[in-house]
């Protein structure tokens, strides 16, 4: 990993970056080594001129969201953020299998892999939708294989975020890949990007299975006739169980196609199906902010500019700042006039009327534990009462288990209504400014 002239290619002391593994567009993305731990990562390059000028920018944060928002077993894990004068780097896990395209290219998978694949690739866009993501670009080439034969989905390029949703509540963005992209959005009358994505799944199953598409012409209109018409023909090898689930995907109308719940339901898709386990990976601890998640902080190099800040400087009135808020701080502490045992009888009133356990850990510090199992096992919450001045009390909430969404949702929707009358002001997040200056000396190719 040197260059021609014999020098090694470090950034901000922390990366070691090697050979072009591929380009697009806008971007170059190049082996690398983390150097402390000899860990290889690929590392995304990206234009910042190129992306000002295209006007691209909602577009890269959007992708940095909505991978902070997705870590699961089968979606390729963006790492960290970095930024130059020049370029943002996007430094993430590297997949050392290749596309799944190049495995159909040679040719139609068995039904146990195709089956394998496909499991992994609905997991997957389950637990995306769950965190209200759609990707919305699902296809053979965006599905990575790791040295093990598992699925990766990359590129979240595309991908919306619920505050995307028009006041009908569905996405009115023409996107996507031909062959893969469902009717309704070539309506161009809004749909919803979840139903869209499963439109998406059931092309790839089709095409692991046969080798080849549902949809396909010479004439891009002909073929665009064929998709809204939801008419293709199943090759004689298909099985009965996938020409079923197939037929139950690519139905025209989204409201009438199957849903992910109905899939994982049937024998076909549960045969040898284990679901991975998506709390095995770790979420930033409460102590630790996204902040000093995503910003290099290396003792070998100088302090330099905050990344998201410097990427927010590019585009006057973005502001990416929700991007790396203190998620445990912002919506969980307030400010009351009542005394402490006030505030602790209407916090065990409160677990009462949600059906949580009340269980008191010292005098004034409960923990709250809900009785319905979520995506990473019982949400428990921790509230905590000071009292700061004979009439100021102040009282925290901290997530001690379960899913980090569902507890915002509990800040949020149950928390905040039903503590209204014992409230003084709910006390949001402090971001501080970098003022620190940028290393320009750490230039990628």
């Amino acid at each position: 990993m040197a260059h021609s002239n014999g020098t090694r290619n470090i950034l901000f002391g922390k990366y070691e970056m090697g050979r072009l593994l591929g380009k697009g567009t806008f971007a170059k993305v190049y082996y690398g080594k983390q150097l402390n731990t000899g860990e290889s990562v690929a590392i995304k390059v990206i234009s910042k001129d190129q992306v000002k000028k295209e006007g691209l920018m909602e577009q890269i944060t959007r992708e940095i969201s909505v991978m902070r928002l997705v870590r699961h077993p089968n979606v390729v894990e963006l790492k960290e953020v970095m930024a130059t004068k020049s370029k943002i780097l996007f430094i993430m896990e590297y997949v050392r299998g290749g596309e799944l395209f190049a495995k159909v290219y040679r040719g139609k998978l068995k039904e146990d892999a195709a089956r394998k694949y496909f499991q992994q690739l609905i997991s997957a866009v389950d637990f995306c939708h769950s965190r209200g993501v759609s990707h919305r670009d699902l296809k053979p080439e965006n599905l990575l294989l790791d040295e093990n034969g598992n699925l990766k989905i990359s590129d979240f390029g595309l991908s919306a975020l619920p505050e995307q949703l028009l006041n009908d509540g569905l996405l009115h963005t023409q996107c996507g890949t031909p062959a893969y992209v469902a009717p309704e959005i070539l309506r161009k009358k809004g749909y919803d990007g979840s139903k869209a994505d499963l439109w998406s799944c059931g092309v790839i199953l089709y095409v692991l299975l046969a080798g080849f598409l549902p949809f396909r012409d010479e004439n891009i209109m002909k073929m665009y006739g064929k998709v809204f018409r939801a008419e293709y023909e199943f090759p004689a090898w298909f099985s009965y169980e996938a020409k079923r689930l197939i037929s139950r995907l690519l139905v025209a109308d989204p409201n009438k196609r199957i849903t992910i719940p109905e899939i994982m339901q049937l024998p076909w898709f549960k045969k040898g199906f284990t679901r991975p386990i998506a709390f095995s990976i770790e979420e930033p601890s409460p102590e630790k902010t996204e902040e000093d998640d995503l910003v290099v902080k290396s003792k070998s190099s100088p302090p330099f500019l905050n990344a998201f800040e410097f990427i927010s400087s590019m585009s006057s009135g973005f502001d990416l700042s929700s991007l790396f808020e203190n998620k445990r701080k912002a919506g969980s502490i307030f400010t009351s006039k009542c005394s402490a045992s006030t505030i602790m009888s209407k916090l065990e009133q409160v677990a009462k009327g949600l059906s949580f356990k009340f269980i008191k850990v010292k005098d004034f510090k409960v923990k709250m534990q809900g009785n319905v199992e979520g995506r990473k096992g019982r949400l428990s919450v921790t509230a905590e009462v000071f009292e700061v001045a004979p009439q100021v009390a102040i009282v925290e909430f901290s997530k001690s288990a379960g899913d980090t969404l569902e507890y915002a949702k509990f800040c949020q929707e149950d928390a905040r209504p039903a503590l209204k009358d014992i409230v003084w002001s709910w006390q949001g997040d402090c971001n501080g400014n970098g003022n620190s200056n940028v290393n320009t000396n750490d230039q990628p190719p």
